[in-house]
């Protein structure tokens, strides 16, 4: 999680940097960092649910700017949390950290840098898709990543501080300043230009010995080492040198002053617990063990990478009772090659899940509560009829552990974890369908692409509290039918940043969300009974959120679909399965909602005057035919 305030101080130090035009070599990618600064570097909308078609895009742009410069990268993915829970209340700081920042931003339309829900499974579905290498960690990735690029000898790309600390063989290319979309060409290579560090640079400019910087970074302050303690009791800065002794990159510069009297990292670390005073013992252990902890941290072990990117072979687990004995062994490839979701080492190693803070007013519940029945089921099948799986869940503006126990249902009740991969497809079909709510009989009118969706979609109508408007349903159900979001958001000219937040509808679609997430966790669980949707071509949050604002206010949408009359008869249909499950009656309109309410309608009024919104002017007898068709080839006079 990096070395404070480190990467502010390099930016004081420039020339320890060397420019670099890079081509033709691996590269191992920190895939959590880089998909971050995708996201939000390229102005994309983070307060309406996530514009994924246009993420999508961009790291398409990425993979092909490296293809075309003759780069070969390796994406490498952080899993659960550690088993030993050394960085728990790191954590802990980092999650309620969140939680306001995305009240924040759900009251004041800011941007505060909260990832939407669905961000990661469209990153890795695109590199699947791009046939790019990825590889998911058990635990925290760092060591991983940089224990490959030593053995390939190739450079890591990242920003996490850690990687200035680590012995790298060809250093680190920091991500902020990899160029990647401002290719050059000499001769006939084509190169990305860059910033390169390596440590040797960093030693001699501040005439350290490079064994000490481990020392160093556990001084300086990480996750394991109680900066509180240190803070109080030594002043780094009054060793710097006159004039940058101020701040934090100076506490940086009058410590690495201090280090320049050692040769040992032991020996410095005894001299820094002398200059903290009268310890108890007591307390002088805790630091002492903190800092070697967080030394130890940059030891690198053999990759355990290497032979799964050659010969996609998964790794094995560590070799202690706590691990070993509670992840079969089918599990760990699917884990791997991050067609598993890492909540799931995180359930049956910690018994813990630690859900996503999506943008969300502070007064509304959290939006996982809807979703909680199918994790139950999740957890019946990974733990059995066993204990409570404590969930890390919002609560007003506070973070609460909250004991849920698993569920073991009629169909998941004859299932095993050792052997679930092997069991029938029907019977994982059945565990999967049941769960959801609905029969397959339900979704065989639909695309396959969208059975797993639509199902999501009627589980979250059953649940939602409160439940959603009507234009709420129809306007995510456009968007599952026409799968060119990019198109129609130029057709309607959306303004992406600038669209006032409805609270409620907010706080639905974030339901629907987590409804749709944990139905795609359980569904890769399961082996996949349904197809796994393209996740991009569902949603974009900025679209859907206008097309509520459209219907609300009696807008035309046939610029939205224009002649894609296949998208239309899609929406029919997906409406005819889902008003089975949308028996509640229409809440009152939100309070942020502008305007007076409109009068409740069944759901076949609803569905024709929606249609009657978008269908193509210039084709007026299939106009004029489509609300027969909708109550012919639908069969809706039933639910009226």
């Amino acid at each position: 999680m990096g070395v404070q305030s480190l990467t502010s101080l390099l930016k004081n130090h420039p020339n320890i940097y060397e420019y670099v035009p890079f081509s033709g070599s691996k590269l191992v990618v920190d895939g959590c960092n880089l998909l971050y600064l995708l996201y939000f570097s390229s102005g994309l909308d983070q307060n309406h649910g996530g514009e994924y078609a246009a993420f999508e895009v961009q790291i398409e742009k990425f993979i092909k700017a490296l293809r075309d410069c003759g780069i070969e990268p390796h994406v490498v993915l952080d899993g659960c949390s550690d088993y030993t829970d050394k960085k728990l209340q790191t954590l802990k700081l980092k999650a309620l950290s969140r939680i306001k920042k995305a009240h924040q931003a759900a009251e004041g339309n800011s941007q505060e840098g909260i990832l939407p829900q669905l961000v990661k499974l469209v990153f890795k579905q695109t590199l699947a898709r791009l046939e790019v290498p990825v590889a998911r960690c058990y635990w925290e990735a760092d060591q991983e990543i940089a224990a490959l690029a030593r053995e390939w000898r190739c450079p890591v790309l990242s920003d996490d501080s850690d990687f200035y600390i680590f012995d790298l063989p060809a250093g680190l290319l920091p991500l902020s300043d990899f160029k990647w979309n401002a290719v050059k060409q000499s001769g006939s290579q084509s190169y990305i230009p860059c910033k390169s560090y390596n440590t040797s640079s960093f030693c001699n400019f501040f005439s350290i010995k490079h064994q000490l910087l481990p020392a160093f970074a556990a001084l300086a302050g990480n996750d394991y080492v109680n900066l509180q303690k240190m803070k109080s009791r030594i002043n780094w800065a009054q060793f710097a040198p006159e004039g940058e002794g101020v701040g934090s990159t100076g506490r940086l510069e009058g410590l690495l002053c201090w280090l320049k009297a050692f040769e040992q990292p032991q020996e410095a670390l005894e001299a820094a617990l002398g200059l903290m005073g009268d310890l108890s013992s007591e307390t002088k252990e805790e630091v002492r063990q903190g800092l070697h902890l967080g030394m130890k941290e940059y030891q690198l072990p053999p990759s355990s990478l290497e032979r799964f990117f050659i010969h996609g072979e998964a790794p094995p687990l560590p070799a202690v009772e706590q691990v070993a004995d509670l992840v079969p062994d089918w599990i760990r490839l699917p884990l791997t090659q991050a067609r598993l979701t890492d909540d799931i080492l995180d359930v049956l190693l910690l018994r813990r899940m630690t859900l996503s803070y999506p943008v969300d007013h502070a007064d509304m519940p959290s939006a996982h509560l809807t979703s909680r029945p199918l994790r139950q089921v999740m957890y019946g099948l990974l733990l059995g009829d066993g204990p409570e799986v404590e969930e890390r869940d919002r609560d007003g503006l506070e973070l609460r552990f909250i004991p849920v126990r698993p569920a073991i249902t009629d169909a998941t009740q004859q299932l095993t974890l050792s052997s679930l991969d092997q069991a029938e497809p029907s019977q994982r079909l059945l565990v999967l369908l049941g769960a959801l709510g609905v029969t397959e009989d339900t979704l065989r009118c639909l695309p396959s692409q969208l059975r797993l969706p639509v199902a999501a979609t009627c589980y979250w109508l059953q649940r939602a509290q409160p439940p959603p408007d009507q234009e709420v349903v129809n306007a995510l159900l456009l968007g599952l039918s026409t799968g060119d979001a990019l198109r129609h958001i130029a057709a309607l000219q959306i303004q992406r940043t600038r669209q006032k937040l409805d609270a409620v509808v907010n706080h639905a679609i974030n339901q629907w969300q987590s409804c749709l997430k944990v139905s795609v966790q359980l569904n890769q669980l399961l082996g996949l009974p349904l197809p796994e949707p393209h996740i991009a071509r569902l949603y974009e949050g900025t679209l859907v959120h206008q097309l509520i604002l459209m219907m609300r206010s009696g807008g035309k949408l046939r610029p939205f679909v224009k002649t894609d009359r296949s998208g239309v008869k899609q929406y029919q249909t997906m409406q005819a399965v889902v008003h089975q499950f949308h028996t509640r009656e229409a809440p009152a309109p939100s309070e942020t909602q502008e305007g007076a309410a409109a009068p409740q309608r069944n759901p076949l009024d609803v569905l024709t005057a929606t249609l009657q919104l978008f269908l193509p002017d210039e084709d007026e007898d299939w106009e004029a035919s489509s609300s027969v068709r909708v109550e012919e080839d639908l069969d809706l006079n039933h639910l009226v």
